[in-house]
């Protein structure tokens, strides 16, 4: 969970499943990723994406935002927000592997 995409161009895609989204990264690039999964921390929700192309890669995590009542995704800017949910992610990630073995 270390890479961050610094971008909030974050488009829903419509052709596809609608937990499909075309996100541009710094260098203009876009990738489609897939929403794998989704927490809260201090009341706010955030959302854990995988490069639909690349699923081996690092997840990408997004804070949620809603305004008039639509959903979207933002980039966390904020280092120490950032420390905090990949940490809060990784306790996830971590208790459910202890659960599966």
């Amino acid at each position: 969970m270390s890479e961050h995409i610094h971008d909030e161009n974050c488009d829903h895609d419509h052709e596809h499943d609608e937990n499909v989204f075309v996100v541009t990264d710094a260098e203009g690039i876009e990738h489609e990723m897939i929403m794998v999964y989704t927490f809260e921390s201090n009341q706010q929700a955030y959302a854990v994406l995988l490069d639909r192309n690349e699923p081996e890669a690092d997840g990408v995590i997004f804070r949620i935002e809603e305004e008039d009542e639509e959903e979207y995704l933002v980039t966390i800017e904020e280092d120490e927000e950032w420390d905090r949910v990949v940490a809060i992610y990784n306790e996830i990630v971590a208790k459910e592997s202890e659960e599966d073995n």
